[in-house]
């Protein structure tokens, strides 16, 4: 059986959601040196006089199920993504 992968360019301008709200666009990767495991996304937020932050990895749903034709899917709550996200 192989294992689905997600490649940087399947992420990389997509837009990041909440249900069906369009919060950002994801800008980047960001990647622990140490343990070699992406850790953020860098999003452009379209609020907030449009400024970067990163994006918990935590934040998303697991697997494929984050990344649809529609963008990227965040599994929490719009009241809760300020416990996820940091200004870059």
């Amino acid at each position: 059986m192989e294992v689905a992968r997600i490649r940087s360019e399947d992420i990389i301008d997509k837009d990041v959601l909440v249900g069906e709200e369009k919060i950002g666009k994801v800008k980047g990767v960001i990647i622990d040196p140490v343990e070699w495991e992406l850790t953020h996304l860098e999003v452009k937020l379209t609020s907030k006089a449009d400024s970067t932050n990163r994006l918990a990895i935590s934040a998303l749903r697991k697997g494929k199920a984050c990344c649809t034709e529609k963008g990227v899917i965040i599994k929490v709550s719009k009241k809760q993504l300020n416990i996820y996200l940091r200004p870059l």
